[in-house]
């Protein structure tokens, strides 16, 4: 493994023993040394605690670790038996992703200790996009109940954090000692104009979801909360908790691959059955819609085909049937032969995707995926899945992996938030945990979520474009447009309020569907628009205000920025383009004088590397540009 992986590892064997009076700091950096992690055990051996500097500023200040276990007989003490050390530096090629080839650089220590009772272990990794620790617990068959994890996060009080309740929630600023509820990670916190940190989770699989909360009012010390005990027999590990830091939030966001480095290696042997790809929404339930789906697909280079809920039953009734093709009445009336629509799909290379309700998947999962195999559907979305406890957590990630013995591509939606699984298990193309479109939410607020929700992996923000809502409560097509560059998921739904010439009326079963999707120059965009990419430049940005963001597929670049609550006067050299090249730009801006409906004009310039593109871009609107070379 170590000769193909193409790693270079120094083990350094260190063993040492401790009296309970002494005190003993273990000390590891990042290999530019920007990140130090500090491992305290003091005279108290019963307490274990860290601190975390970057850039030789403290950003977590001494702060606990540990656990409160069920049935312990008291308090253990934490004494170092040994440390062992490495250092791995590497590169890998994901199956997909914001670029073709990803940095693996740490250094690591694995920290045994004697006298601690349960707790074995804990691995800590610095890299250059942050530091990461992760408790294990060795031997077999003892069973291991943990009532509370003590883990800690020092921060100053008054720094400025975006938080929210749950996945799907607005995001709002705060200060670090105003969050007095469980808030979702990853948080964003702002110490200074200069200095932005980053917490998170991360190879969360079997455990139970951490949020952060104050350990007291005002304290600045955030804790973790878990969502539920956890019971687990050794050996184990527990996920990783991440601390990112960069002297601006689009540093983090473009280091967000940590989060992948954090998790294992791609465990499916023959993975070329998993595409990722464009898809469109089947609504009306109907043959016919589904009909014009496919034609629609195919004519506009997208790659699939969804059908939503309603296609075997009320989703919501726990007697539905998600082995049969029982359309919900109250949704459409049919007629639905999906049969013929999946034969007809696979015809012009459109592939099938449906939607099934937990309540169906959790009673029918293995009798589900093998079925759905057998009629040739290419993936499924996991709704409204119950997530936080262990239990569920473990139920969820088993259902990836069960589906991907099936050839079935999995999209998770509703209130899951990735952790990096989709690296172990790249049948996991994308997921919800996301504020998206669904909830109409205006730029400013998209913004916070690329600046957050976006650190922690791909996001199903369900794009609209012609739906009403766009121009009364999301900014401008071109938003739109430029929301698809800006949020990353490998399987990018698109035009999800609306259905292609040739589908039922609203009457007919469309259910929400507002409009059928018109033949104008716009939709050149979306035909041309990859999901995928080899290089991502998080260019610049801040929460609220303004994203902009550069990706390449191909020997084209593709540019999205998004403002909000300001106007922004870009003047972007285009540096990112390849040198001596000239690339022709199209690009796609909103013009309140255009008697369109979309408001979107089209133009072309010649450009190259050191071109300088000026734009003045309105607040809460958007700006999107394709670079070919000519």
């Amino acid at each position: 493994m170590i000769a193909r992986c193409n790693i270079f590892l120094t083990m350094i064997l260190m063993s040492f023993l401790l009296s309970c009076s002494q005190v003993s700091n273990l000390v590891l950096k990042s290999p530019d040394e920007s990140f130090v992690f500090t491992l305290n055990t003091g005279e108290e051996d019963s307490v274990l605690t860290y601190n975390v500097d970057f850039q030789g500023k403290s950003i977590i200040e001494q702060a606990n670790l540990g656990f409160k276990f069920g049935g312990a007989p008291g308090p253990p003490q934490y004494m170092i038996a040994e440390s062992v050390n490495r250092s791995v530096d590497t590169t890998w090629k994901p199956l997909y992703g914001e670029r073709n080839e990803y940095p693996d650089h740490y250094n690591e220590t694995l920290v045994r200790f004697k006298g601690s009772g349960h707790l074995s272990a804990l691995r800590i990794r610095a890299y250059d996009e942050g530091v990461a620790f992760r408790y294990e617990f060795e031997g077999e068959d003892e069973v291991v109940s943990i009532v509370d994890e003590l883990t800690e996060f020092h921060l100053p009080p008054d720094a400025g954090a975006w938080v929210s309740s749950k996945a799907q929630s607005e995001i709002t600023m705060t200060t670090v000692a105003e969050i007095h509820e469980a808030r979702e990670r990853p948080m964003l916190i702002q110490y200074d104009d200069s200095l932005f940190v980053a917490i998170g989770e991360a190879a969360l699989i079997d455990y139970a979801r951490m949020k952060l909360i104050n350990k007291a009012p005002g304290s600045g010390i955030l804790r973790s909360h878990l969502a539920g005990d956890v019971e687990k027999t050794k050996p184990f590990k527990t996920p990783w908790r991440f601390i990112m830091a960069g002297d601006r939030p689009s540093k983090l966001l473009e280091n967000n691959f940590l989060v992948l480095n954090l998790n294992e290696s791609n465990q499916i042997e023959n993975p070329s059955w998993i595409k990722p790809g464009k898809v469109l929404r089947e609504v009306t339930l109907t043959t016919q819609g589904g009909m014009a789906c496919v034609d629609f697909a195919h004519e506009h280079n997208l790659q699939f085909v969804e059908f939503d809920a309603g296609w075997y039953g009320n989703e919501y009734d726990d007697s539905s049937d998600a082995t049969t093709i029982t359309v919900d009445p109250g949704r459409s009336p049919g007629p639905l032969d999906l049969h013929s629509v999946i034969e007809y799909a696979m015809g012009k290379d459109i592939g099938v995707i449906l939607y099934v309700n937990r309540r169906a998947l959790e009673k029918q999962l293995d009798e589900v995926l093998p079925l759905l195999e057998s009629w040739g559907v290419a993936g499924v979305k996991y709704g409204f899945v119950n997530v936080g406890p262990q239990e569920w957590t473990d139920w969820l990630h088993d259902a990836v992996r069960k589906a991907s013995t099936h050839h079935l591509m999995v999209d998770i939606h509703d209130e899951y938030r990735p952790t990096g699984y989709s690296r172990t298990y790249p049948n996991l193309m994308t997921q919800e945990g996301i504020r998206g479109d669904e909830e109409s939410p205006p730029n400013d607020m998209v913004i916070n979520t690329i600046f957050t929700r976006m650190i922690a992996g791909a996001g199903d923000h369900t794009n609209c474009y012609f739906a009403s809502r766009v121009k009364e409560e999301m900014g401008s097509h071109t938003a739109q447009m430029a929301k698809a560059i800006c949020i990353y998921s490998p399987w990018q739904f698109l035009y999800w309020y609306d259905r292609p010439a040739g589908s039922p009326g609203k009457k007919g079963g469309a259910g929400n569907a507002e409009t059928g999707i018109p033949e104008i120059p716009d939709l050149t965009f979306y035909d041309q628009i990859p999901t995928v990419w080899d290089d991502t430049r998080v260019l610049d940005g801040y929460p609220g205000k303004l994203a902009s963001i550069a990706r390449k597929n191909g020997e084209n670049w593709y540019l999205g920025v998004l403002t909000g609550t300001q106007e922004h006067n870009l003047a972007l050299t285009l540096d990112f383009l390849e040198p001596g090249r000239t690339y022709e730009a199209t690009l796609f801006t909103h013009d309140e004088s255009l008697n369109t409906a979309t408001m979107v004009s089209i133009l072309k310039e010649e450009v190259n590397s050191e071109t300088v593109l000026v734009r003045k871009i309105p607040e809460q609107n958007g700006l999107a540009v394709i670079f070919k070379p000519t």
